[in-house]
């Protein structure tokens, strides 16, 4: 249990009336939750899951101690009729439902973990090297944290991407999206759209209802925790067609197979 909050005396008054109901043993201040580790400066906070990528090391038992810049090829398209099939696929499930985990942290591999995680049921050879590259960005980039200062705006600061079609072997595009609270990053996700895209513009406008969706629901928790955020939050994207359609609703006449999308972003 995680007890928090900016009045310390009626933190010791709840530990106190916790120990009189169950028994229970203070830790002291946050250092290790559910294999997540938390380093506190007079700046702010730092999370991260060094020891957990230690752990998750030493299971692989890598045989190469090299380490790689990037978590995944640029522009590599992945499908379940690469390589041959795994003799015993087990080892990959365990590596990926553990890098899935491993994201609550490690937002820089959201990407090829959502990427590897579709193979879980029928891996390949060559799914499972993609998967040990992922293993020797992380030896590499191992000590990386996020950090949350203390000192920072209480205003949403959000972006949205989509890659259209990228999926080869059913076209679907993907919806990814970040969010910061002032300087904390504090909401990432990759996602496969459930339907096909026509064009980029649509994926686009997708990824964006997919983040208009999870700021109306930050907004909503940071309300129950009084925060008050009075000024619109802008979501923000790089692609020009899908921003006129969002503010023109001029045209609606071409966009009425994704007019619940567009008009949700809008409002």
């Amino acid at each position: 249990m995680i007890i928090t909050g900016d009045d310390s005396e009626y933190i010791a008054f709840v530990k106190a009336r916790l120990r009189d109901q169950f028994l229970m043993t203070d830790l002291g201040p946050l250092r290790y939750f559910l294999r997540i580790e938390v380093s506190s400066t007079s700046d702010g906070f730092y999370i991260f899951q060094e020891k957990y990528i230690q752990d998750l090391l030493a299971r692989a038992a890598l045989g190469d101690e090299r380490t790689i810049e990037t978590p995944m090829e640029l522009n590599v398209k992945l499908q379940p009729t690469d390589g041959d099939p795994l003799p015993d696929p087990t080892r990959y499930r365990h590596l990926v439902g553990s890098l899935v985990y491993l994201v609550v942290t490690h937002p820089d591999i959201s990407y090829p973990v959502h990427i590897l995680s579709q193979f879980v049921s029928a891996p390949t050879t060559v799914h499972y090297s993609n998967l040990l590259r992922v293993l020797s960005y992380l030896r590499g980039t191992i000590t990386r944290r996020l950090f949350f200062p203390r000192s920072s705006s209480l205003q949403l600061q959000c972006y949205s991407d989509a890659t259209w079609a990228s999926d080869p072997s059913d076209r679907r595009s993907l919806s990814a999206y970040c969010v910061f609270l002032g300087g904390s990053f504090i909401a990432w996700k990759t996602n496969k759209q459930t339907t096909v895209s026509r064009s980029s513009v649509e994926a686009e406008l997708r990824a964006m209802a997919l983040l208009t969706a999870e700021v109306t629901w930050l907004r909503w928790l940071l309300a129950d925790f009084v925060v008050s955020i009075t000024t619109p939050t802008l979501v923000l994207s790089d692609s020009t067609g899908a921003i006129s359609v969002v503010r023109d609703p001029v045209k609606h006449e071409l966009t009425k197979h994704i007019g619940v999308d567009v008009f949700y972003t809008r409002a």
